[in-house]
């Protein structure tokens, strides 16, 4: 009962923040339950709505690895292995999307993975396709399943998800208001791209080293200088 009246009450200020950015309505949860009180409205029942979807998942551990990659970084790309049955995963970042690469990830998926794996499906990219890559997997006994043009993409429901984050979602850190609500309401105080190139200045700026103990002990170094 704790954790509906939780759900409830996040339910009414989500509400609530839509109320005020769709139309510019302010009101409290306290007047809102004296003018439902008033009135005598009975709760409404929201029933919920079966949703036909296909959940790509196999019975059996191994029996299909989903296996992809995602660019992170300038020069930084993840390598994603998930299995459709347990949703076990491995991660790996390198510098490139490579066939080189794609085989020492194959070669950790193999190692950490604690069950056989049948079968290999990934995207149409080059790094999957590479002859030593599905020569690899024949040595290996895997069967190469890469998606039909017409499947689904990881990158277009990322995508959408991202349209959807930036330009629909409200944020309660922006007082129910999207990110590009907010950037258009700070737009006359953001500089342009041209006014950043000018007050940037490359003298002071050095390059930094990983090591953050040895980062402090350069800079004492150069006070003493």
């Amino acid at each position: 009962q704790e954790e509906t009246s939780k759900r409830s009450e996040c339910q009414i200020k989500s509400e609530l923040l839509q109320l005020k950015r769709l139309h510019g309505v302010s009101l409290s949860v306290a007047s809102i339950h004296k003018v439902l009180c008033r009135h005598q409205a009975k709760p409404l029942i929201k029933y919920r709505r079966k949703i036909d979807f296909t959940r790509y998942q196999r019975s059996i551990p191994g029996e299909r690895v989903q296996m992809d990659t995602c660019k992170i970084a300038p020069g930084i790309y993840q390598y994603t292995a998930v299995d459709d049955c347990t949703r076990y995963r491995v991660l790996r970042v390198y510098p490139r999307r490579t066939a080189n690469n794609t085989l020492d990830f194959l070669d950790c998926v193999l190692e950490e993975m604690p069950f056989p794996i049948q079968r290999i499906q990934t995207d149409r990219g080059r790094e999957f396709f590479a002859v030593i890559v599905q020569e690899r997997l024949k040595q290996y006994g895997i069967k190469f399943r890469p998606n039909d043009l017409v499947s689904v993409d990881l990158d277009m429901l990322l995508a959408e998800w991202q349209l959807y984050y930036n330009w629909e979602r409200p944020h309660s850190a922006h007082k129910g208001k999207t990110p590009m609500e907010h950037y258009c309401e700070l737009m006359e105080q953001t500089p342009l791209t041209e006014e950043v190139a000018n007050c940037y200045q490359p003298e002071p700026e050095h390059i930094q080293e990983q090591n953050y103990r040895l980062e402090m002990q350069l800079k004492k170094l150069k006070r003493c200088l």
